[in-house]
């Protein structure tokens, strides 16, 4: 590596490490040099980053926007989104954080000109992946456009930071954006939520953080659909009421016995399964909604009239809107629920490779899979 240059109390090189795309599937350690952090910016030393089923998904199909104007598959990107570190460097403007504050992160940075960033929906921001050459409008997506979280250091936008207090460890702080997404589903379907019947399909690490954020806003019941048991009864540990394997129950006639008739107010539809949304619609009451989080990977033929003859609203998001991993974080500082409870597997940054393969396959039941990007 480079000589480095010295920063306040932190030795900041001139190039990184970072793991970059190769082939399809493939993973290749490179050097890059570090960003420098321009206005209203903070350079990040990362400390430690997850694994999203966003991540597994640019890894082996390659990013779902353009990056600096190269196709879909650029090889020398560098994924992931789920990262926590500390602030080493100060863009200019920058008094909200301080050099060695920690910081957890969102994704998204929109470009704030939009009229979908203008209402907070930057998640949605129309110029999303508008960030290169003389087509950049300021859009950020750090590891979906913009290089992300598999590497040393990373720029963010200070809007995208959250406070890490120092009694939650850095595997429990990277978990903060998922509970994030989580909160976010629930404020899209209008957030007064408690004394509420809310259903959560699908125990993924977005759908357990649905069930621990629902019932730390007071939803009651709050009921998980799976067909693992032991994702099932983390459910339970996180606040879920009710567990219904659907291996060896019906979910809709479970959810109807559960409500008395009734159905639920609320269902977070976090499986991606093709059938979810009709199976969704069947188990909320009338006038009941359904936030879809979980992403379908071929088209899905949906019962439209049972929607519109039941007065049935279904919403769709991506990610984090609206500062909701701020309120998240909230809830995990006053220890409402603990993320740690998924995190599942810890390895170091020379064996990225082996923990993405473990979170794509699933090996050892990994639910969230953690890289430590530094030794202490």
């Amino acid at each position: 590596m480079k000589p480095a240059a010295q920063d306040n109390n932190f030795t900041i090189p001139s190039t990184m490490q970072a793991w970059v795309l190769d082939d399809p599937g493939q993973l290749r350690l490179s050097e890059k040099p570090v960003p420098q952090p321009g206005p209203a910016e903070v350079l990040i030393r990362i400390d430690a980053v997850a694994f999203c089923d966003g991540d597994i998904r640019i890894i082996t199909r390659g990013p779902p926007a353009l990056i600096e104007g190269g196709l879909p598959f650029n090889k020398n990107f560098t994924p992931g989104h789920e990262y926590m570190g500390r602030v080493v460097k100060l863009g200019a403007g920058v008094d909200e954080y301080e050099i060695g504050d920690r910081v957890a992160v969102e994704v998204h940075f929109g470009c704030g000109r939009c009229e979908r960033c203008r209402a907070g929906m930057y998640t949605s921001c129309i110029n999303y992946g508008m960030n290169y050459g003389t087509h950049n409008k300021g859009h950020r997506a750090n590891g979906f456009t913009t290089d992300g979280g598999f590497a040393e250091y990373a720029v963010n936008n200070v809007n995208t930071l959250v406070h890490v207090p120092d009694d939650i460890g850095d595997e429990e702080a990277t978990l903060i954006v998922t509970a994030g997404t989580a909160m976010y589903a629930l404020d899209t379907l209008g957030g007064l939520i408690a004394g509420q019947t809310v259903v959560v399909t699908g125990p993924g690490a977005i759908g357990l953080m649905g069930v621990a954020v629902a019932k730390a806003l007071g939803a009651d019941p709050v009921i998980l659909t799976g067909t693992r048991e032991i994702r099932l009864n983390l459910g339970k540990q996180l606040g879920a009421d009710h567990l219904i394997n659907i291996n060896t129950e019906n979910p809709v006639e479970a959810v109807k016995r559960i409500t008395k008739g009734k159905g639920a107010h609320y269902v977070l539809e976090c499986s991606g399964h093709p059938n979810g949304l009709n199976e969704g619609m069947d188990m909320v009451m009338r006038g009941g909604k359904i936030c879809l989080i979980g992403f379908a990977n071929e088209p899905v033929a949906v019962d439209l009239g049972k929607l519109v003859r039941n007065h049935i609203s279904v919403f769709g998001i991506r990610g984090e809107g609206k500062s909701a991993t701020h309120r998240a974080a909230a809830l995990v500082a006053m220890k409402r629920f603990s993320p740690k409870i998924i995190h599942t597997h810890t390895f170091p940054m020379e064996e990225l490779p082996t923990a993405f393969k473990y979170s794509r396959d699933r090996i050892d039941n990994a639910i969230k899979v953690v890289v430590k990007m530094r030794k202490d």
